[in-house]
């Protein structure tokens, strides 16, 4: 499959690049794999920041409200209890609380390969022969994403990150540098440009290829 290809500079390139169909053409029946990866991706980035009190937590409640007997009203222990106002939470998250997702390794790969075949088809990738910024500049960054049409959600992919890249692209909204293996579902899906390096390119197939 040939996919439009960009010279460094943003110009098209004369020739263009082959996609791996062991990667990028992959046939699925449907798609519940790739959105089983997708949930467990999300799952396992999840931070478990929700807390609350129980009863034991919630300060005060020390003294008994009313004597047990005698005032026609409901017996209580503790204006803590649960049904009182300011009391104490039940059931609620304690902050101990696994949220995580496994899936294996050759599962993960395969969902990876659907999402890129996925990508491909919308024709929302693009290779570019390599992608350097001499300097870190974001300006060079920013140039070269709009020379190629990248104007929108961008994922862009090298085959290893430089200081140079990682300073160029950082502050440009919506703009998400990965390495290679290092590709996850999520990015790609929530992607609607997909900017491959050559050498990335050649690090995928060999990654992800039919030889694996």
């Amino acid at each position: 499959m040939a996919i439009a290809t960009f010279t460094a500079s943003g110009a098209k390139a004369t020739k263009a690049a082959v996609l791996d169909q062991s990667v990028f053409g992959i046939e699925a029946k449907n798609h519940a794999l790739l959105k089983e990866a997708y949930i467990a991706h999300q799952a396992n980035a999840r931070e478990n920041l929700a807390v609350v009190k129980t009863r034991g937590l919630v300060s005060g409640g020390g003294r008994k409200p009313w004597k047990q007997k005698g005032t026609g009203r409901a017996r209580f222990g503790s204006s803590r209890n649960p049904i009182w106002r300011g009391g104490g939470i039940v059931f609620g998250p304690t902050g101990e609380e696994n949220y995580s997702k496994r899936i294996n390794v050759k599962a993960k790969r395969q969902a990876i390969r659907q999402a890129l075949t996925v990508s491909a088809a919308s024709n929302k990738v693009a290779v570019i022969e390599s992608v350097s910024f001499a300097g870190g500049k974001t300006s060079e960054a920013a140039k070269l994403l709009t020379a190629i049409g990248a104007t929108r959600t961008t994922l862009i992919i090298v085959d290893s990150k430089t200081p140079e890249l990682i300073r160029a692209t950082r502050n440009i909204q919506k703009v998400k540098l990965v390495t290679a293996t290092y590709l996850n579902v999520v990015d790609i899906l929530n992607a609607n440009h997909v900017v491959v390096s050559k050498d990335a390119l050649t690090a995928i197939s060999k990654w992800l290829g039919e030889t694996k």
